[in-house]
């Protein structure tokens, strides 16, 4: 029997446990579920959202070959802040570039939100070779201030060498060569650049092979 009265009085507490918690509860599940909801409707918005980005640079492209104009304007349709955007305006601004007009792409250039990391380098080293190829050389060093892969260095170095100042131009070239491959066309150019400065890209390697050979 009182086994039965426990079972009745945890019972009892039980009932009265949930009546008094029971908009608390209620208001936790109904919380729980608007997260779930929240959370698909988040994914399926964004997912429209990709779809419809993909959309407008596939439209895009169609227009590359329709000249720099009405790729401007399709340009313009692109979301800003996106992955689309950069690529776009990298091909509104080659496109500008090839028809002459390059002001105008380097204002395609720099209005381009960049919102991925890994995509600024890109688009500061094409701004910063069409501010040297203009004239622009402090421009284009102030741009790369903060810029140490072998591309941005070779600009750099491209710079400093049409403000005469041979030093900074050698400087820049030899810390680009640290990060190219041996032998590539790249590395070639920035060698042929560094002889224009008045340095022999080889001479350190043919230095060191001397040296071993007479230590032999």
């Amino acid at each position: 029997m009182d086994e039965l009265l426990n079972e009745h009085e945890q019972g009892e507490r039980v009932r009265s446990w949930l009546q008094r918690n029971a908009a608390s509860l209620m208001g936790g599940v109904a919380v729980g579920l608007a997260l779930i909801w929240g959370w698909h409707w988040w994914q399926d918005k964004r997912s429209a959202d990709q779809a419809a980005e993909a959309m407008a640079y596939e439209r895009f492209q169609q227009q590359l070959d329709g000249g720099v104009d009405a790729l401007a304007k399709a340009y313009g349709d692109l979301p800003k802040g996106t992955p689309y955007q950069v690529m776009g305006g990298l091909d509104l601004a080659k496109a500008q570039v090839e028809a002459g007009k390059l002001d105008e792409a380097i204002a395609t250039l720099r209005a381009i939100e960049v919102g991925e990391p890994a995509l600024k380098p890109v688009v500061n080293n094409r701004t910063a070779r069409l501010l040297v190829d203009t004239g622009k050389y402090e421009e284009a060093l102030k741009l790369l201030a903060q810029s140490d892969d072998a591309q941005a260095l070779e600009i750099i170095g491209d710079a400093q060498l049409a403000l005469g100042k041979t030093d900074a131009a050698r400087d820049a070239y030899q810390k680009a060569l640290r990060s190219l491959e041996e032998g590539s066309p790249a590395r070639q150019l920035v060698e042929i650049k560094l002889a224009h400065a008045g340095v022999d890209a080889a001479a350190p390697a043919t230095a060191k092979a001397e040296t071993a050979a007479t230590a032999g």
